[in-house]
């Protein structure tokens, strides 16, 4: 992360984006008595998605640039939804992505206070209880063209709304039989201002307070308040915020009794989402994909959610990286699968091992080796740094090799394994292709080959030219494995704009699985605590987390080049 910054340095600015150069004018101005302060408020309602993992840079981010600190909220409002297990899901993807809240609060913790300023609109007019349908409400608030008509409920006396609203928390109340509104201006050009409902009942058991409450706040009366009684100062939201940004000011400004809050309140912020081409953030149809079986749960690695992404084998220092490529505007884009792609590259190339798998085999003989001779060849772990140190593979007779990497009869440039041509076996010789043995239906079986003892790598005048270098597992000293090829989870460009039910583009081709593969044992096993792999001359893998060391599993993270792109 990036390390501390001096407000006063003028010079800094012009490396930030447009948020924190606020940040910095407002600690400069002294505002909020000098104090940074943010909140990072999901509802607990599903799994975070790489969406999300924007906003976590943003609002854990920019408390620990400037030296102050981020809170962690749940925006509990809503017992329908929520549950324990999506709260502690939360949690975990935050501390993955390597941030640190300074404390955890709940919208629930302040249901009696916003209950209490509920009471206290009511009791100055400024609050109803309405008993039309949601449809009648909806109807009768109008059209961004057209001013609203009032309810007919709208001048109900005090007394009566006071009773109802105690009413609506008793459990007498059956859902949707009425709502408390505020009462502010059914004209306004705003429509979030026309009378916005701030209360409903809900006749669930909280996960929290149990069945305390029946009557729940909406989003709109809990977030800004809640930001208000802990004490934030910068409110970061997205864009689709933007006309709620009035309304959040508005219960301030009620809130605040009196008192001078110019420069002692929060304020809302609003920045462009993360969108992904390929890709849906919707909560509710990431749900029905779990829940229709047409993924393998919330962490699928087809999935965008963040722990979706770590089991596919992103780092979180790859997230992060992403996040930094997009940036932070005003103006809302669609960012293309394959900037995600190339992040991830950038940094798994850094950090990966580097092993030998063959995922289409086809078994290679060297016909001059010994026969149950075997050598323990020396590779690098990761050329990129000398620190990962060495590991060994063994070598033998028999060998895997891919299928793709022999032609009996091919054109001028291909540079693998061709009969009589010489290539070299990564870490081990060269080998001079004699020739190779087809089944009844003219499929190659096997290829032979001759090796060059003194060709050996590292031994002196082993370094003759060849022109092709293969990889290869031992075919008696290997691990068979499961190996899955992941590709976008959706087949159109902005499945989120399609008027088609999302269901209907889903891409038949976004797995693959390919159950006949072998990997060296390190791959399996390695005492460097690493996961991060890449499968030479394949791409970038790690083991999935449901994997067992008897049936290993491996996920392919990205390929080696950007081929979806191309395609």
């Amino acid at each position: 992360m990036s390390e501390n910054i001096n407000p006063s340095e003028n010079s800094t600015q012009k490396s930030l984006n447009f948020i924190e150069q606020i940040v910095v004018e407002d600690l400069a101005k002294g505002k909020n008595d000098g104090r940074l302060q943010t909140r990072f408020p999901p509802e607990p309602n599903g799994y975070l998605h790489i969406g999300h993992a924007k906003a976590i840079c943003m609002d854990f981010g920019i408390a620990q640039k400037f030296g102050g600190v981020c809170n962690l909220r749940l925006d509990d409002t809503n017992p329908q939804k929520e549950d324990t297990e999506y709260v502690e899901a939360i949690k975990e993807d935050i501390q993955w992505l390597g941030f640190k809240w300074g404390n955890i609060y709940h919208a629930s913790d302040y249901f009696q206070q916003l209950w209490d300023f509920a009471v206290s609109l009511i009791k100055q007019g400024k609050a109803y209880i309405d008993e039309q349908t949601s449809e009648e409400i909806a109807q009768q608030k109008g059209t961004p063209t057209q001013p609203g008509t009032d309810s007919p409920f709208r001048n109900r006396p005090i007394e009566e709304s006071l009773a109802l609203f105690e009413k609506m928390n008793s459990g007498e109340v059956p859902e949707g039989a009425m709502v408390l509104r505020a009462k502010i201006d059914m004209s306004s050009p705003n429509m979030h201002f026309r009378d916005p409902i701030i209360y409903r009942v809900i006749n669930k058991e909280h996960h929290i307070t149990g069945n305390k409450w029946k009557a729940y706040p909406m989003y709109d009366f809990a977030h800004g308040q809640s930001d208000f009684f802990e004490g934030v100062t910068h409110s970061i939201c997205t864009l689709e915020f933007v006309p709620h940004r009035p309304l959040y000011d508005y219960f301030i400004d009620e809130l605040k009794e009196g008192k001078d809050l110019e420069d002692h309140r929060p304020r809302q912020y609003e920045f462009n989402r993360l969108n992904l081409t390929h890709t849906l953030m919707s909560k509710r149809k990431l749900l029905a994909l779990v829940e229709e079986g047409l993924v393998d749960g919330w962490d699928d690695p087809r999935m965008p959610t963040i722990c979706g992404l770590r089991r596919r084998g992103y780092s979180p220092e790859a997230i992060r990286k992403f996040v930094d490529m997009i940036g932070y505007t005003k103006i809302e884009a669609i960012n293309e699968y394959s900037m995600l792609e190339a992040a991830a590259r950038e940094d798994l190339n850094a950090r990966a091992l580097r092993v030998s798998a063959v995922l289409d085999p086809v078994k290679l003989i060297i016909t001059n080796y010994p026969e149950g001779q075997t050598e323990e060849m020396e590779t690098i772990n990761n050329p990129e740094n000398e620190n990962d140190g060495t590991h060994t593979i063994t070598f033998s007779r028999e060998l895997w090799m891919e299928r793709a990497d022999f032609m009996e009869d091919a054109p001028k440039k291909f540079f693998r394994m061709v009969p009589g041509k010489e290539v070299r076996l990564k870490s081990a010789y060269i080998v001079k292709c004699t020739g190779c043995k087809k089944d009844e239906n003219g499929n190659v079986v096997e290829v032979y080959a001759e090796y060059d003892p003194q060709s050996k790598s590292g031994m002196e005048g082993a370094n003759r030219k060849v022109k092709g270098t293969l990889h290869w597992v031992s075919a008696n000293h290997c691990v068979k494995a499961e190996v899955r090829l992941y590709n976008p989870l959706f087949t159109v460009e902005n499945p989120a704009a399609d008027e088609r039910d999302f269901r209907e583009l889903l891409n038949p081709e976004s797995l693959q699985v390919l159950k006949e593969c072998y990997v060296e044992p390190f791959a399996v096993k390695n005492d460097t605590g690493n996961r991060y792999l890449q499968f030479q001359r394949t791409g970038y893998f790690t083991l999935d987390s449901h994997s067992t060391t008897e049936a290993p599993v491996f996920n392919r993270t990205v390929n080696l080049k950007d081929s979806f792109a191309k395609k």
